[in-house]
């Protein structure tokens, strides 16, 4: 038997347990969400459109770079700060967490894995400076189905060609720098797909419709026309063919994002309910001391605390270089059932008011329907768990 030492001894950190950094940090963008975005949520919601003034502020308080690197303007942060303040944000609404979301774990992580010395010069400082950036993957016959896109790259000496059509774009309306996925050899089949940085200002390119969405509205989602657009060779990310690879590794990372995003989404509501129920009066007494409506209250943060540790566990493992994608799937899967649930359990709490616009839970109740969609359906995270368990 092993002697007992010191070390042996120490209780391991419970999962959910913060650094004073991390608590310092979350902290900060609770309160900003709260003070900053909160008085705008239900105006920026109604007109489709996230205000640049609060874009800006973001900016400015480091979120929009978080895992950039110092030397390139950034906060030098991990990827479970990211997850951190994708959560926080959507806790107090999840259109600006899906804004910082896709810029932290999809775009500036795609460079900074996969962008050489001169596209990281060129592009880390203003992603995390004043430059939104989106990734474009989708197309009208490509979604689960992601490799079957149509778009193409023509090679022509010094630049490529990209002629197709991009849909489902978050963030596309306010972007700068769209990722492209495009095929350099059709003959190749998804071996010729490549990844693109392509700026908005490139001849051919150019923003299509905005969707008028049901829920997280204040996010932009548009198409993407690309009719021979013109693409300098040295803005191929990564190698040729290689776009597969990045595209896959990517979405696996942001899926941790996305049910960090639903966690938030799902903690707001129950917080919510539970300060209805404790106002709200009936039969002489609060709502709250219902058995009836503690159950439900119970349940909903049973299930909220239980996405939370899928979640911090996925990018704990991320952040250590273990393996997670089974975890990442599952986070994403169990996390954006959570947050349809609980959010439909807050407004049955509030009963008729609830059904209304003018409390917060009716536009959660929207907003949590992407999370099942988005980043991979609810089926293929089923289907990515069946085949690692089944390994």
């Amino acid at each position: 038997m092993p002697a007992v030492t010191e070390t042996t001894q120490r209780s391991p950190l419970p999962l959910t347990q913060l650094s004073d950094e991390e608590k310092m940090f979350q902290a900060t963008i609770r309160r900003f969400a709260r003070e900053r975005i909160g008085p705008h949520v239900r105006e920026m919601d109604d007109a489709g459109i996230f205000r640049k003034d609060l874009l800006r502020e973001m900016f400015e308080l480091g979120l929009m770079g978080i895992e950039i690197p110092e030397e390139h303007g950034g906060q030098g942060g991990n990827f479970f700060q990211a997850v951190l303040a994708v959560e926080a944000l959507a806790m107090v609404d999840p259109s600006a967490a899906v804004i910082v979301d896709v810029q932290n774990t999809i775009a500036n992580n795609v460079i900074i894995r996969w962008g050489n010395d001169d596209q990281k010069r060129r592009y880390l400082p203003r992603l995390a400076r004043d430059m939104v950036a989106s990734f474009a993957l989708s197309e009208a016959g490509s979604g689960s189905d992601a490799f079957a896109l149509s778009t193409r790259a023509t090679h022509h000496g010094d630049h490529y060609a990209l002629t197709g059509r991009k849909l489902w774009i978050t963030n596309a309306a306010e972007a700068g720098l769209y990722l492209v996925f495009a095929n350099a050899k059709p003959e190749a089949g998804y071996q010729g797909i490549t990844c693109f940085l392509v700026e908005r200002g490139f001849p051919g390119f150019q923003v299509g419709k905005k969707e008028d969405k049901l829920g997280i509205r204040a996010s932009s989602t548009c198409e993407l026309i690309l009719d021979e657009c013109r693409v300098p060779e040295e803005n191929v990310l990564g190698e040729v063919g290689k776009g597969y690879k990045i595209a896959i590794e990517t979405l696996n990372e942001g899926r941790i994002a996305i049910g960090a995003q639903m966690a938030g989404l799902a903690q707001g509501a129950l917080d919510h309910s539970i300060a209805y129920a404790k106002q709200r009066r009936q039969f002489g007494k609060p709502i709250a001391d219902f058995q009836g409506v503690q159950f439900e209250l119970a349940q909903m943060a049973t299930e909220v605390e239980a996405a939370r540790l899928l979640v911090y566990n996925a990018a704990r493992l991320r952040d250590a270089g273990l393996p997670f994608v089974t975890e990442a799937a599952m986070a994403k899967y169990f996390a954006s059932q959570v947050a349809e649930t609980t959010a439909s359990r807050a407004v049955e709490i509030f009963g008729g008011v609830g059904f209304t616009k003018d409390y917060p839970v009716e536009k959660l109740y929207r907003d949590a329907k992407i999370g099942r969609i988005y980043e991979g359906t609810s089926n293929i995270q089923k289907l990515t768990i069946a085949k690692q368990i089944l390994a």
